[in-house]
This record gives structure tokens, sequence and C-alpha cells, in this order.
């Protein structure tokens, strides 16, 4: 599976960005997509996921009310919708795909992408 991901950038706290993620080299139908960050300094940390089907979401409590997680099965695509941005979510954002993904944790993910720099100036 080769994951591309974009959409990162610089915003001021409070506003909005919005990161795809695009699929290719695998029925993405049957994979769970998850999206993770990694702040300087810090360990790849959960952010949200999505069941194969999109009925399933999970997110980190850190962003649950602010980004929301979804997928489009027709166009190999996931996307998150960051709103109300804030200082501490500057980290480099990656999408990641598995199967079946025992947990939430990093290494439950077998594929991953290049990662998106996301900067919230305060």
């Amino acid at each position: 599976v080769q994951l591309q991901a974009s959409g990162g950038g610089l915003v001021q706290a409070g506003g909005s960005l919005r990161l795809s993620c695009a699929a290719s080299g695998r029925t993405f139908s049957s994979l769970t997509m998850g999206w993770f960050r990694q702040a300087p300094g810090k360990e790849r940390e959960f952010v949200a996921d999505i069941s194969w089907s999109g009925v399933s979401t999970y997110y980190a409590d850190s962003v649950k009310g602010r980004f929301t997680i979804s997928r489009d099965n027709a166009k190999n695509t996931v996307s998150l919708q960051m709103n109300s941005l804030k200082p501490e979510d500057t980290a480099v954002y990656y999408c990641a795909a598995d199967v079946a993904p025992a947990t939430n944790y990093p290494k439950s993910y077998n594929y991953w992408g290049q990662g998106t720099q996301v900067t919230v100036s305060s």
C-alpha cells in the first residue's frame, strides 16, 4: 500500500486545515485508515481512525469535537478536517493503514505515508 498525505501548512490558532491521504496498491475499502502525528521531541501519537466501511470512527481525547475523519472508498482517499486548531496541534501528520489494526498504537499499522507538516501559530 502506498500512501500520500497532503494538505498541511501554516495556520493561526482557531483556524482550520483539511488533510488528505491518497492510497494505492491494495483494495482501499478493506483497510482501516488512521491519522497520527508527531511533534518535535515527542513520540508519534494516535489522532483518529476510521473503519473500512466508514461507519466507525475513533478520536484521541485531545482532538475530539474539533477533528473529523472521513473516507471516500470510490476515490481511495481519507481526510482529516481539523477545526479550532491550537498551537499544541503543531506536528507532522501521518496517514496510516492496515487491514485490522489490533490497537491504535503506531506499531499496529504496517503502512505509512510520508507525513505533512501542520504548524499552528499563536
